[in-house]
């Protein structure tokens, strides 16, 4: 795996991430990357990161486990990441940098940090999109040995660091015809449009609560937390309508 030599390699370095992102981008493993990394001092005060990021294609990198698994996503995904940073700089050059983003903007963040992609069978997607959490995870649980999830979002893997419950992954379903990253990367950088991302085309999963992700999951009582495993707005709300 790319994370953790990569992880130990700064550690040596004295935790110089920008560092050890820099040379692994430039390796021959990861050639052909849209960008670089470097400082965060190279971020010129009053620039928007993500402008600066599309001009320049460098990432201003804080030496911070937030911004090593930030510059992971950029290894792994770079076509999906460059697509994000094309429709965040375009925004900003419409709009400017506003006090508070607009639906694209904030879904493209929302994806960013918290973001994964699933592969799952029907019913389980079913279930997911109804909150239905009992049937998802107890009365399908072995379809998820047919699922594939996969982790796209830099904050949601700092998080996963030291696991909480409450945990949850803005989730975007994939093909289940895509058996490599790379393929999935260009999916993703296609599949990620302006028109119809502004509306935030993801379903939120409680990821601890994924059938071996967490082992707490396999007690009975796990998914009766309603504060983790909510119902459905409408539900919550009781009018039913």
């Amino acid at each position: 795996m790319l994370g953790e030599p990569l992880a130990r390699r700064a550690v040596a370095h004295g935790g110089a991430v920008h560092t050890v992102l820099q040379s692994a981008a430039a390796s021959n493993a990861v050639a052909d990357r849209p960008v670089g990394f470097g400082p965060q001092s190279d971020l010129p005060a009053g620039t928007a990161y993500e402008q600066f990021i599309f001009d320049q294609r460098r990432v201003p990198t804080r030496d911070n486990l937030h911004d090593f698994f930030n510059g992971l996503v950029w290894l792994q995904f770079p076509e999906a990441k460059r697509r994000l940073n094309q429709l965040q700089a375009q925004a900003i050059a419409a709009d400017g940098v506003q006090a508070v983003r607009g639906p694209l903007r904030d879904a493209l963040t929302v994806f960013d940090e918290n973001g994964a992609v699933l592969c799952a069978p029907p019913p389980l997607w079913d279930a997911l999109r109804a909150r239905d959490w009992h049937r998802l995870f107890v009365e399908l649980r072995p379809l998820w040995g047919e699922a594939r999830l996969v982790l796209f979002g830099h904050a949601l893997m700092e998080k996963l660091v030291s696991p909480r419950k409450p945990m949850v992954a803005h989730v975007l379903s994939s093909p289940c015809a895509l058996h490599s990253i790379a393929n999935l990367d260009g999916w993703l950088a296609t599949a990620i449009q302006a028109g119809t991302w502004a509306s935030k085309p993801f379903v939120p999963l409680p990821v601890l609560g994924v059938p071996g992700w967490w082992p707490a999951n396999a007690e009975p009582g796990f998914y009766d937390d309603a504060q983790v495993f909510r119902p459905p707005p409408l539900q919550r709300s009781g009018t039913g309508r």
